[in-house]
């Protein structure tokens, strides 16, 4: 019997799951989309938190990006993300944790205070323009992947891409990932996985 496809609960905007996205595509792994919504009464009995996203293995569940792409690198060998050199791969783990948790999640909290109301627009742009300057900052005199797609470019291009796209982040202050961010938009696996690109995403997205 053949085994079943892994599936991925994600949503369309979130970065966190636009990098498990490419992962998997890397990986040439074929995989279920299921959209989650919010308040998704579902999705909650998959993962009680209801962050996306979230990977369903089997009888298998595993949430948190970082940790669904680790299990897919240990799974899946083919495309490894994460060089066998040990300082390559702490390179690669550092740009992946500056990404996780020194740009991404204040970028959420910038939003979820506008949602909230204590924010006015500009004043929830201008935060996030200057959590992701700096975190681009950090990342920009340590890139070091080498010439195959690894592990920092899986977590750098979501946040780039959501930089240029929904926060007008000016990558020419930053030429050397202005230079990998394009290269990535021209390899498949990372331009099917744009957030636009997903069943769930709305006609206009931005």
């Amino acid at each position: 019997m053949a085994a079943s496809k892994p599936i991925l609960y994600s949503a369309w905007i979130s970065s966190c799951s636009f990098r498990v996205r490419i992962a998997l595509n890397l990986k040439g792994v074929d995989y279920e989309y299921r959209a989650v919504t919010r308040n998704d009464l579902d999705y909650e009995k998959i993962n009680p938190i209801k962050y996306v996203p979230a990977l369903v293995d089997g009888d298998f569940v595993v949430s948190d990006s970082l940790a669904i792409i680790l299990y897919l690198e240990d799974k899946y060998p083919q495309h490894p993300l994460l060089p066998q050199d040990l300082k390559k791969k702490a390179i690669n783990l550092q740009i992946a944790n500056i990404v996780c948790s020194s740009i991404q999640p204040l970028q959420c909290y910038a939003v979820i205070g506008l949602l909230d109301g204590t924010l006015g627009s500009n004043q929830s742009l201008q935060i996030v323009r200057n959590y992701t300057d700096k975190g681009f900052k950090g990342c920009d005199s340590k890139y070091a992947t080498g010439d195959e797609v690894q592990l920092a470019d899986v977590f750098l291009a979501p946040q780039m891409y959501a930089g240029v796209t929904r926060f007008g982040i000016d990558m020419s202050k930053y030429p050397l990932l202005e230079r990998f961010y394009k290269a990535y938009m021209e390899i498949p696996a990372f331009q099917v996985a744009v957030p636009e690109k997903q069943p769930d995403a709305p006609a206009s997205p931005y």
